[in-house]
């Protein structure tokens, strides 16, 4: 399962969910001004504030990134 870390103000993030929901790509979406331990997390696997941020169960993250760059990394790692 993806993981995606957002803000809900963020105009990226809300760009990212639908098109994940638009590919039918499952994940879980953790809003990190609402959950401090969400927020740490990101901190931790990004070394960054910024989101939007996907974590991928193999551990791979992509940080601060649109939506062409989501597709580049998806299909780097075999995620259709």
């Amino acid at each position: 399962m993806l993981t995606l870390y957002v803000k809900h103000h963020c105009p990226w993030c809300v760009e990212a969910i639908h098109w994940l929901r638009h590919q039918k790509i499952k994940f879980n979406i953790l809003d990190v001004i609402e959950d401090t331990e969400a927020y740490q997390r990101m901190r931790q696997i990004s070394s960054q504030s910024l989101t939007p941020t996907l974590e991928l169960e193999n551990g791979a993250v992509l940080a601060d990134f649109d939506v062409s760059q989501l597709e580049k990394f998806l299909e780097e790692h075999h995620i259709q």
